[in-house]
């Protein structure tokens, strides 16, 4: 059965070129077009898509709201479209807490320059997030404030995997406890939601330096540090060059980079290999870290496609290192903490909301 997709913005333009490429793949089905937001609800509701792509600057109603509304009213996979700027990273990133699953840069340039690779891109989007966990419910709320993170308001509804059985509790037995000298955690796709639960639930005086790879643009990660940060009770800040490692901190791999630490725990930001398919690469830092620190890694790998982190879990778990993955009920897309379960490199797989709690009681 075809995808069938509601497309969603306020330009005519933008509309009919996301419906044509769309459109081009057999396996693909526009099922209808949208200009603002309380359109898109009415047409979700009507159409039931498989997923809707969506703007966020719209007239009568923003996207924002829009998605909101949907996952109320007919939850349903959404791919939000966005600036590559600071304010567009903080979109987008609302707009991820609100129920989005993913998002794709809005450019009209890249449209007229390479038309093959955006349309191999948002089909891509597309197919994945139609095979996404599509159940859904409320969030966990934020932790109580501390001194570091003020009060904040329980969070809006977003799309979360419903509980299965062996979800909501954790399918591998309580964590032993152990002096780490780094807690690495890798994911990709739903990967900011995913961070932003497992970290409120850290103290303010975790005993772990963190180190945080998440697949996100060069213009996204210094907005989504600045998110956490506030949010959490741990410090969070994007990583530069030099940076040193220190419990209770934790250091987000700068996008369109890789992020490497040497055995003094200075870390080092070097230029994105364009011959790799990810710029951070979780398996770069994880790769690193085994080199740098042997058996005292812990690694987590969190929801997201592809296979990034199998490799470097690979050379953590040689070096006598502990890796976690999340389970399958829990994520948005179950690629990555897969890849690492399905070539035996688990020590343990946990749902999403047990990760943070686990943490606490494994580092000491």
């Amino acid at each position: 059965m075809p995808v069938k997709v509601l497309v969603v913005d306020d330009s005519g333009f933008f509309r009919r070129r996301v419906s044509e490429i769309l459109s081009a793949d057999p396996n693909i089905t526009v099922v209808g077009t949208a200009t603002n937001g309380r359109e898109a609800i009415d047409q979700a509701m009507t159409l039931k898509p498989d997923v809707i792509t969506m703007d966020y600057e719209m007239p009568m109603m923003d996207g924002i709201t829009a998605v909101r509304n949907i996952m109320q009213r007919c939850p349903t996979p959404v791919l939000m479209f966005s600036s590559l700027t600071h304010e567009g990273a903080r979109v987008t990133l609302d707009a991820l807490d609100a129920g989005a699953v993913d998002y794709l840069p809005k450019n009209f340039d890249d449209i007229s320059r390479n038309p093959d690779r955006v349309r191999a891109l948002l089909c891509e989007k597309v197919h994945t997030i139609a095979r996404s966990n599509r159940r859904f419910s409320t969030p966990t709320p934020p932790p109580a404030a501390t001194s570091h993170a003020p009060a904040a308001s329980p969070a809006p509804a977003r799309p979360a995997p419903t509980p299965s059985a062996s979800s909501g509790a954790s399918i591998s037995a309580a964590p032993k406890r152990k002096s780490y000298k780094l807690v690495a955690i890798g994911t990709s796709t739903g990967g900011p939601v995913a961070l932003q639960r497992v970290l409120t639930q850290l103290p303010a005086n975790f005993p772990s330096p963190i180190v945080l790879i998440q697949h996100m643009p060069a213009a996204f990660t210094k907005a989504f540090a600045e998110r956490l940060d506030k949010l959490c009770r741990i410090s969070v800040k994007e990583a530069a060059d030099g940076d040193v490692l220190r419990p209770g901190l934790a250091l987000l791999a700068p996008g369109g980079k890789q992020m490497m630490i040497d055995p003094r725990g200075v870390v080092k930001i070097l230029p994105g290999d364009e011959r790799l398919n990810y710029k951070p690469c979780v398996d770069i830092t994880f790769g690193s870290a085994a080199k740098s620190f042997n058996d005292k890694v812990l690694a987590v790998v969190l929801t997201g496609m592809g296979a990034d982190g199998r490799e470097g879990a690979r050379l953590l778990k040689q070096g006598g290192s502990q890796v976690w993955a999340q389970d399958e009920a829990s994520c948005v897309i179950y690629g990555m903490p897969m890849a690492v379960v399905k070539a035996n490199l688990a020590d343990a797989v946990y749902g999403l909301d047990d990760i943070g709690r686990h943490l606490s009681e494994a580092c000491v």
